[in-house]
């Protein structure tokens, strides 16, 4: 990697430009926000204050030779991905990106009865937001393969870290699944997740795609007693399926109508990752020590 190109500059791009890999290298992004657009300047970014979702108004980006992290979400609504439409606009044989890293969901492989999923389980999305993923891999794949671009997909389980904790509906009691009939979901600490990323740039192939998740396998009712108990709170309230589609909102229904166990070992293997949070158990320590600072 020589140059770097962020499209979409949330948590996760962020902890990926501190990666000491990408140390002193020439780091360009594009912004909406005025506040971020003036903030990562000062920081030494080439920022770019321009959207996806206005095209005509869209300057160049500066990709050529630069190794791209997409992690920009689609917008809501529908069954497609324009965002990535537009960035796929922008690409041609003078403006070729080294590489580009799309950060996509496990989603797209849609319920799988709590089976074990490796790369090659066909991907059957069911709910509008895995097919907004799933319309943008396929979009990416077919610019990679007419441009000769290299392109890594990275299918992410549940992202976890000291921002996005359910502290809040912890303390508001929202309910969760009997233990009996809460589905097997799969996780990933967002600074392994930065590394990873890294890692997909420095070693990964053209075509690859890679299950991104800490191996460890639990429910989601798992997930939110673990984080009540490490932070001391209340366990939530326990209450049905058929009461649960009553009470829950439609993308927590979402989360909760999916199983499946998400095999990483290609991940491992491939990219020599070594993660820092193996288990939930580690990760919540160190969310916990992130947030006192």
């Amino acid at each position: 990697m020589d140059k770097i190109f962020f499209a979409g500059f949330g948590d996760i791009a962020r902890r990926i430009s501190l990666q000491p890999e990408l140390t002193g290298l020439p780091q360009a992004v594009i912004v909406r926000s005025e506040e971020k657009f003036e903030q990562l300047t000062a920081q030494g970014f080439n920022a770019q204050l321009d959207s996806f979702d206005d095209p005509e108004n869209l300057g160049a980006l500066p990709l050529a030779g630069r190794t791209v992290f997409y992690t920009a979400p689609p917008p809501g609504g529908g069954f497609t991905d324009p965002r990535v439409g537009v960035f796929c606009t922008q690409i041609n044989a003078d403006n070729l990106p080294a590489k580009v890293i799309y950060i996509s969901t496990s989603g797209v492989y849609g319920d799988c009865g709590g089976a074990l999923v490796d790369e090659k389980m066909p991907i059957n999305p069911q709910t509008a937001r895995a097919k907004r993923r799933a319309d943008a891999e396929a979009q990416l794949q077919q610019m990679a393969q007419t441009f000769g671009l290299p392109l890594v997909i990275l299918r992410v389980t549940g992202i976890y870290g000291p921002t996005r904790l359910p502290l809040q509906r912890l303390q508001q009691n929202h309910p969760v699944l009997k233990p009996e009939e809460s589905n097997i979901t799969n996780r990933i600490h967002a600074e392994d997740l930065a590394r990873i990323c890294v890692a997909a740039a420095l070693k990964g192939e053209s075509g690859d795609i890679f299950n991104v998740s800490d191996g460890e396998h639990g429910t989601m009712t798992d997930y939110f007693n673990a984080v009540a108990d490490h932070f001391e709170l209340p366990r939530p309230a326990q209450i049905g399926r058929a009461e649960a589609t009553q009470v829950m909102n439609p993308l927590m229904l979402s989360y909760i109508d999916e199983s499946r166990r998400m095999d990483n070992r290609l991940m491992l293997q491939k990219l020599g990752v070594h993660l820092l949070y193996p288990d939930l158990s580690a990760g919540l320590v160190a969310c916990q020590k992130e947030l006192e600072v």
